[in-house]
């Protein structure tokens, strides 16, 4: 029997919007996998494609970017340019090896708790099936080697 893999999923998510359906999310209960780790922005407008690549590096398995209903962002266009800063992660990471699902934009408003649950249970079931990031592994095994005397 395979070993259980919990995926790492990073979320980088706005205020106003997602941020306020995630915390509706856990007061109706709503169950989605717990390996999920918020870093709450004030607009995913500020989403930088470097933010994005350092995740893999650091180990997160998928990173997801959420915001604002599109035609809904407080500061107008941040979740738009937010949208064509992950487009343009995917072909980096891409690139660079990895498979681009491993990073998605969504847009959620602040009363859909389901749908970020939903978003939550969709981004790890994709990381599930694509595995552990090797980046990420590759940089376990070398803090491994560094322990070493």
């Amino acid at each position: 029997m395979a070993e259980r893999y919990d995926p790492k999923v990073l979320a980088l998510i706005c205020t106003y919007c997602t941020y306020t359906a995630a915390d509706m999310a856990g007061s109706m209960r709503l169950q989605y996998p717990p390996g999920v780790r918020v870093v709450k922005l004030l607009c995913t407008g500020k989403v930088d494609v470097l933010y994005l690549l350092e995740a893999f590096r650091a180990g997160a398995d998928a990173v997801m970017v959420s915001g604002c209903e599109i035609g809904d962002c407080h500061f107008l266009e941040g979740n738009l340019r937010a949208k064509e800063r992950v487009a343009h992660a995917k072909e980096l990471i891409a690139e660079a090896g990895l498979d681009p699902g491993r990073v998605e934009m969504f847009h959620i408003g602040a009363s859909d708790a389901p749908k970020w649950a939903e978003a939550v249970r969709q981004m790890t079931r994709r990381a599930q099936e694509l595995g552990p990031n090797p980046l990420g592994r590759q940089k376990a095994q070398s803090l491994a080697a560094e322990a070493r005397p």
